[in-house]
């Protein structure tokens, strides 16, 4: 089936545009695509591949070396001079691909036995000189994401293993696509994307119905539908080659640098890489246009699409920016032009305009205003803090993460896997050691090692999990004092930062008059677990029972979805159980259900006052979990209250 046509796609300019220019300019960084579902963000990336040049490559190096100008460290050299065209590739990488396939791996067996470095390259190598299309990126492991991202911004890929080194070019587009509902990239990863597009579907019935009728007739006959496009299509192509080989002529004036590094500084991006970027973006726009020259109209396309997603000040913000101030900002930044008369009052000048100020939007003082006896109420919360890490005792299989202890296939190596597991990295030590007794009766005669399979022996390393963390939070009555619901909040606010830093999927169940419910389900967009906790109404009697038997429920569910992946129940609650018969005995046979299913818990003591009748910590003891009152949920407070006692 022949694929979607570029240019069929309806509609998301910004997306095109930065498509374009990204493989006009690959120096840029790449493109990340943030959108919701079904925008038609993968047909569009996948149709781009159609557009680039072919390429010249040395024939049988796997590493599609230019015969022009071959890589003299390419593990294929020395190179024939034998030349052949292709088309450009586009490599997707798999969320679930592992590290050897995404950056190659080494023969183990035949450096120990021959004494030759035998490197497979993997998906860094297929995408040199071409695109490597990363679907759902948000998912993908970090350690991953950052060796993608230091390939794209050095050009190069490098492997260690077992002492021996591999290096080779890789040069490509790096194109990622993502919905935001499925979690935020951190916003190191999110900067080390050249340029960020947002795309939405659009609300407009027309630009609808024509998408409709272009799938259809798509999928109805692929071959014809493509066909009506190749036109287009092949135009587009050629514009792209002229401007990658206008780009070399492209003067970025010295006036030029400094519209972008004021508007950079205006924005007050962190570091050096947004001027960068935004430089390298208008001077390919420029290209794309024809002209040898960057203007103020580059700099402004270079600025919307290399800023937005770096104004980011806070982990739960969403990347975006104003456009209004955007504009502003270019506004600003533009040379002075030839001073007009002294009476004249056109736009600019700004010296009676009124100062804008927010409204109020992120107004945390309370929410709806409390009237007198209303049962529902909505509290902000208080200023986020570092908090304290706790984590799921034992040793896991999870994912990647940074909480509790786990196997995995990085970080240091504690021992040595069973003979005959096959996972993980080779251990080069236990192999030789596994093969020596038998040289003499395997006949070695040389000076290489004769080895067997079963000899091989795989790496023991331990390195840290992400978790499910599930908060179940008491919005009773009791809680409702609006001191401590905002304090209670700020301790969950800075325990859901602790996650989003340690790569945990989070959930949060609530309970209070009289029900438990599930507010969000496990996923790993703490941002939605911010939302919901910052809008989280309080009233009513507290069904302690119910709250817990929900978070068994979700818990249950969850291990079935993911079962490598441990729980970590917090319970934020003042321990008070008054809603039903029979309530604090319910309360307690939930809590030793829990207890008896293996489920580690932390329980956030709220109680405060001086009569304090100790519940919290009475639920911690028969959930057997870690009893934390809420003031010494800080990090800071643990190490001050530790240095205390020892002194």
């Amino acid at each position: 089936m022949r694929p979607y046509p570029f240019t069929a796609v309806v509609g998301m300019p910004d997306l095109r545009l930065g498509l374009v220019l990204s493989a006009i300019s690959p120096a840029i960084g790449g493109v990340l695509v943030r959108g919701e579902k079904g925008t038609a963000k993968s047909t569009m990336v996948r149709a781009l591949a159609g557009l680039l040049p072919e390429v010249d490559v040395v024939e049988g190096c796997r590493f599609s070396c230019d015969p022009a100008a071959p890589d003299p460290d390419c593990p294929d050299a020395p190179h024939d001079t034998r030349a052949l065209r292709r088309p450009a590739r586009l490599v997707e990488l798999p969320v679930g691909a592992a590290e050897d396939r995404v950056i190659g791996s080494l023969n183990l067996e035949r450096a120990l036995t021959e004494g030759v470095t035998d490197f497979q390259p993997g998906l860094l190598a297929a995408a040199h000189r071409g695109l490597l299309y990363v679907d759902e990126v948000n998912l993908l492991h970090d350690h991953l994401v950052d060796t993608l991202l230091d390939a794209a911004a050095m050009g190069r890929a490098t492997v260690e293993r077992e002492g021996v080194s591999v290096s080779h070019a890789a040069r490509f587009v790096l194109i990622g696509t993502m919905n935001p509902e499925e979690g935020e990239l951190r916003p190191q990863l999110l900067d080390r994307f050249g340029l960020t597009v947002e795309v939405a579907a659009s609300r407009d019935p027309e630009q609808r119905a024509e998408v409709i009728r272009r799938r259809l007739a798509y999928e109805a006959d692929p071959d014809s539908f493509a066909a009506r496009y190749e036109d287009t299509d092949a135009q587009l192509a050629a514009e792209i080659a002229a401007a990658q080989k206008l780009l070399p002529s492209v003067e970025l004036s010295d006036e030029a640098l400094r519209q972008i590094a004021e508007v950079c500084a205006a924005f007050e991006v962190d570091g050096m890489r947004a001027d960068i970027v935004t430089a390298r973006t208008a001077v390919a726009h420029a290209a794309w246009s024809g002209r040898t020259e960057v203007s103020t109209e580059d700099i402004r396309v270079a600025a919307r699409l290399a800023l937005p997603h770096r104004r980011r000040r806070n982990p739960f913000d969403a990347p975006g920016i104003d456009e209004e101030q955007l504009e502003q900002a270019l506004r600003d930044a533009e040379p002075p032009e030839d001073p007009g008369p002294p009476d004249d009052d056109g736009p600019g000048s700004g010296s009676d305009a009124p100062a804008e100020t927010p409204q109020g939007q992120q107004n945390d003082s309370g929410g709806e205003p409390g009237g007198g006896g209303s049962e529902q109420q909505s509290v902000g919360a208080g200023k986020p803090y570092r908090a304290r890490m706790f984590s799921v005792a034992g040793m896991g299989e999870g994912a990647h993460g940074k909480r509790s202890r786990a196997v995995t296939d990085a970080g240091r190596t504690i021992g040595v896997r069973p003979p005959g597991t096959r996972e993980g990295r080779p251990h080069l030590v236990a192999t030789v050691r596994a093969a020596a007794p038998h040289q003499r009766s395997r006949g070695r005669d040389g000076a290489g090692l004769v080895l067997r399979p079963s000899d091989l022996r795989f790496a023991l390393r331990e390195g840290r999990e992400g978790n499910l963390v599930l908060f179940c939070v008491d919005a009773s009555g009791s809680m409702g004092a609006k001191s401590r619901m905002r304090e209670v909040k700020a301790a969950v606010l800075s325990l859901l930062l602790d996650a989003y830093q340690r790569r945990d999927k989070v959930g949060l169940v609530t309970f209070r008059a009289g029900a438990a419910e599930l507010a969000l389900p496990p996923t790993i967009s703490v941002e939605a677990a911010a939302a919901r906790l910052e809008g989280l109404p309080t009233g009513g009697r507290t069904p302690l029972a119910e709250g817990l038997l929900e978070a068994a429920r979700v818990l249950r569910v969850e291990a079935v979805r993911d079962p490598r992946r441990r729980p970590l129940l917090v319970v934020v609650t003042d321990g008070r159980a008054t809603s039903g018969a029979d309530a604090v005995a319910r309360s307690q046979q939930a809590a030793e259900m829990l207890a008896g299913a293996g489920i580690a818990s932390v329980v956030m003591d709220c109680e405060t006052g001086r009569m304090r009748l100790g519940l919290a910590a009475e639920l911690a003891a028969r959930l057997g979990g870690e009893h934390v009152p809420l003031g010494e949920v800080a990090a800071d407070t643990l190490a001050t209250e530790v240095r205390r006692r020892a002194a």
